[in-house]
């Protein structure tokens, strides 16, 4: 049988390709296999679309070409026409395609002497590996296409701008990072490179690749779950923290199920105890458990955090993606064993900061342990303190009373149906079968942080606010109540 025709590559296909041959397979020839986009990666690309958008407006007078993917001879041809006016000094969006590779540019700044520069806009705050390999393969289709390109490289935000509150000053938002000189030094890689994709494409059978700590770097592939579905229930990528060269050993060895590590196999402290967990089907606790959750002072608080990163900054005072609390829950444990909950949520489009910080002081006071799951709740606190002199004295003493619950938890417990994750969202449903997040209308930070801005959103219908506020307040809720809930479950085992 003759070699089939390869698809066309992209440059989104052609960098799918670099993390993963087998993710470039599937999204050439089975995106139906792909997982649904959930509304936090939707968030993601409309940040980046945004963050595009307002790239466009540094360069003045130039022209979009608005055919989309599905329409892109006819964003050639509309290019072609675009490029041959003198009068057009950028374009966005140019199209081009060479020896079946298309791509779409962000930017192009047209020069003197028919030269053009060639600028990729991201997101991020910084220039990653990939990068280079995004630009690098526009360039080798622009330079086939007969363009002369004096510069390329990747514009993004800029985390050291300030906003004044006023007016976003662009051309301190953005940084711009020359590429030229690394894109010249990976020329030959980019040619070798599309040619073994096409061939790979060619075949008549996918490369056969295993699923590995690879398939969620640089980014989570969206085939993680199909390439999956065949796993042991227990599969060796749950021993928490695995090394790519731990799970090569395994690979070697053919071990993919935790049940079959020998015990001869040299483990660490942590895996050995996760695989003996699941081998003896049963929970591990640490004795020394009990003295670490009771080892506090009344009232005991049980305190965590939402927040919110606009990669656009938002308030005065804020810089791209910087966070911003805006809800804050807090279960306080009394010495007679009384529970009361407090809490709060910004409910205004405004900076939640400074009511966020008066309203947690006064609902910890001075004195008592506080309990939190991980030490976000640290960072989040000394921010405040260095946004809010004011409150600085109060607020840097409370940092000495912070006692970190998942420490304790990754130290001293195991359960196999955490299945190597200590997160909240694994550890409280093993510990505590009564509480689950499935039945929370928000069921995680990131999706808390989206449905925030929603309400705060005042094109947001009130009785949808109403219910967005409504969840927010229970989530946030449940998680501080998990807490309580996980401590009285140890100290009931441990006793």
């Amino acid at each position: 049988m003759s070699p089939r025709k390869a698809p066309m590559l992209s440059k989104s296909r052609f960098v799918a390709g670099l993390q993963c041959p087998l993710r470039l397979w599937h999204s050439c020839y089975n995106r139906h296999l792909a997982a649904a986009v959930t509304p936090t990666l939707q968030a993601l690309f409309d940040m980046g679309h945004e963050v595009g958008r307002l790239a466009t407006e540094l360069y003045a007078g130039g022209v979009l070409i608005e055919e989309d993917h599905t329409q892109h001879e006819e964003a050639v041809r509309r290019t072609l026409e675009v490029l041959a006016d003198l009068r057009v000094p950028a374009i966005y969006e140019a199209a081009f395609v060479e020896n079946d590779v298309r791509v779409r540019v962000d930017i192009l700044k047209r020069l003197e002497g028919d030269r053009w520069n060639l600028i990729e806009v991201k997101s991020s705050t910084s220039v990653k590996d990939y990068h280079l390999f995004d630009v690098a393969v526009q360039c080798h289709v622009l330079e086939k296409a007969g363009l002369g390109i004096e510069r390329c490289g990747v514009m993004h935000l800029n985390n050291q701008y300030e906003y004044d509150g006023q007016r976003l000053d662009l051309e301190s938002l953005f940084s711009f990072d020359d590429l030229t000189d690394e894109v010249i030094g990976v020329r030959g890689v980019i040619v070798d490179q599309i040619a073994n994709f096409k061939n790979m494409l060619s075949a008549s059978a996918p490369p056969s690749v295993e699923p590995s700590r690879h398939c969620k770097r640089p980014t989570k592939c969206e085939f993680w779950e199909h390439c999956t579905r065949k796993k042991p229930e227990f599969w060796v990528m749950e021993l928490a923290g695995i090394s790519q060269k731990g799970l090569s050993e395994f690979g070697e060895l053919g071990i993919e199920d935790i049940h079959d590590i020998p015990f001869s196999f040299p483990l660490t402290t942590l895996h050995a105890r996760i695989r003996d967990c699941i081998v003896n089907d049963t929970a591990y606790l640490s004795p020394k458990v009990a003295a670490e959750l009771t080892d506090i002072e009344y009232p005991v608080h049980f305190l965590d955090f939402e927040t919110v990163s606009p990669g656009i900054p938002r308030y005065a005072g804020t810089r791209p993606y910087q966070t911003i609390p805006f809800q804050w829950s807090d279960h306080v444990l009394f010495e007679d064993g009384t529970i009361e909950h407090r809490s709060y949520l910004c409910e205004e489009d405004k900076d939640p900061r400074e009511e966020f910080a008066t309203t947690l002081l006064e609902a910890l006071g001075d004195r008592g342990t506080i309990f939190v799951y991980t030490d976000y709740e640290k960072g989040v606190i000394s921010e405040l303190a260095e946004f809010l002199p004011h409150d600085r004295a109060r607020l840097l003493p409370t940092l000495s009373r912070l006692l970190d619950l998942y420490a304790t938890v990754r130290k001293h417990v195991y359960h196999p149906q955490f299945h190597g994750s200590f997160s909240l969202k694994s550890v409280l449903p093993a510990l505590v079968p009564s509480m689950s997040y499935k039945e929370l209308a928000i069921q995680d930070g990131n999706h808390a942080s989206l449905e925030y801005l929603r309400m705060i959103d005042p094109g947001t219908p009130a009785a949808e606010k109403e219910e967005i506020k409504e969840s927010l307040l229970r989530y946030c809720g449940y998680d501080t109540m998990g807490m309580v809930r996980i401590r009285e479950a140890l100290l009931e085992r441990g006793g």
